[in-house]
């Protein structure tokens, strides 16, 4: 099987080629939708100097265990019907949080499309954001 695809990678190198470009232009796409990933050390440079509003998309058990100081949450489940608390931010910076920062994307395209422009995604998540030593507060 490896090998007939090889194979035929090198009699239709072209096509190969084409395949590929599309590939990583809709990963391309993908990634940057719903807003920019920012490091946890970006993020809170965000909330120190811009006054960005940080909203956990975890459950709510999960955010009892530990947030960002001042987020607010919106689970991701629940997010569509919820949105409109957002309202107030629309013009402020605000990074969206999940676990490891894999779906933080579906909700910032659904901001997206509603208008808001400054969204930022934490790269990594709350996992990340622990392992940078940063503080989260139990509620």
């Amino acid at each position: 099987m490896l090998q007939q695809l090889f194979e035929f990678v090198i009699n239709h190198w072209i096509l190969a080629a084409i395949w590929v470009a599309l590939l990583a232009a809709l990963l391309a796409t993908e990634s940057s939708k719903g807003g920019k990933g920012v490091s946890p050390q970006q993020a809170t440079t965000l909330i120190n100097s811009q006054d960005a509003k940080v909203v956990d998309l975890r459950p709510k058990d999960e955010y009892r265990k530990g947030h960002l100081p001042g987020a607010i949450n919106i689970p991701s489940r629940d997010f569509a019907n919820r949105m409109s608390e957002l309202d107030a931010y629309k013009d402020k910076p605000i990074i969206l949080v999940c676990k490891t920062g894999t779906s933080a994307g579906a909700s910032g395209a659904l901001l997206t499309k509603a208008g808001y422009k400054q969204l930022h995604k934490l790269r990594g998540g709350v996992l990340e954001w622990q392992n940078s030593s940063l503080p989260l507060v139990k509620s």
